[in-house]
């Protein structure tokens, strides 16, 4: 038995239907081949991408393993990462994903994106992070892009948790984010009911070499406009 597996497929299923959750383009992810899944970071958290790890499962079978910083390979977290499936850097569990045609996911912005204030919503915002990129042309996988109107609208955000948690010496480089939901204040407030409706992106393939800056550099706009027209395009639809 997999408690904290069975959890997070529960948590997350019962979080789509209060979201009236919806994909669309999902066959745009590859069947033969694992692919990078590289998406927006919502408020405070990537809701849509949570709720695309239980559609990946029934659909094809298992978890797409998430992308994770590497604080949260701590003993205390052991069982959990290991039953949801979760990797960090390019390690061992990497290569065995990818050996299974197994996707994964990752959110560039990280919390710098998704603890931003009201502010600054649905703007991609990855600094100079391209590690995701590097991981993926090391492994020849295609990045598919992915963005979803209503994930910056579950929780109303009032600072920049990112700076705060700096300012303030958060350990382990955590925010220190203020956001309010219909309850009061996150996390013990559930989001804002919106519909989250998700759209999956055709795969843009990594056919450049890892040293070669300028061309990881475009491959990097690239996949930025890719993941912000399909935000664009989620919320003009909504």
């Amino acid at each position: 038995m997999r408690p904290f597996r069975a959890a997070w497929l529960h948590g997350w299923r019962t979080m789509g239907r209060y979201h009236r959750y919806e994909i669309e383009g999902f066959d745009n992810l590859p069947r033969d081949r694992a692919a990078l899944i590289v998406g927006y970071h919502g408020r405070p958290l990537a809701h849509d991408q949570c709720m695309l790890t239980v559609a990946i499962h029934d659909r094809l079978g298992y978890l797409p393993h998430g992308v994770i910083h590497g604080s949260m390979q701590s003993p205390g977290l052991r069982r959990v990462v290991d039953e949801l499936g979760f990797v960090c850097g390019d390690g061992p569990d990497v290569t065995a994903a990818i050996a299974a045609r197994e996707h994964l996911l990752v959110q560039p912005g990280g919390t710098r994106e998704g603890c931003r204030s009201f502010r600054h919503r649905y703007t991609v915002s990855w600094g100079r992070r391209r590690g995701y990129l590097r991981l993926a042309i090391r492994h020849g996988m295609p990045i598919v892009p992915v963005a979803a109107s209503g994930t910056d609208d579950c929780f109303i955000g009032l600072n920049d948790g990112y700076a705060w948690g700096k300012r303030l010496g958060v350990p382990l480089r955590l925010p220190a984010w203020l956001g309010v939901g219909p309850l009061g204040v996150w996390p013990m407030s559930p989001p804002f009911p919106v519909k989250i409706r998700q759209l999956i992106g055709a795969p843009i393939e990594t056919d450049v070499s890892v040293d070669d800056a300028e061309g990881v550099e475009r491959l990097h706009n690239r996949v930025a406009g890719a993941v912000q027209s399909l935000l664009d395009q989620a919320r003009r639809a909504a």
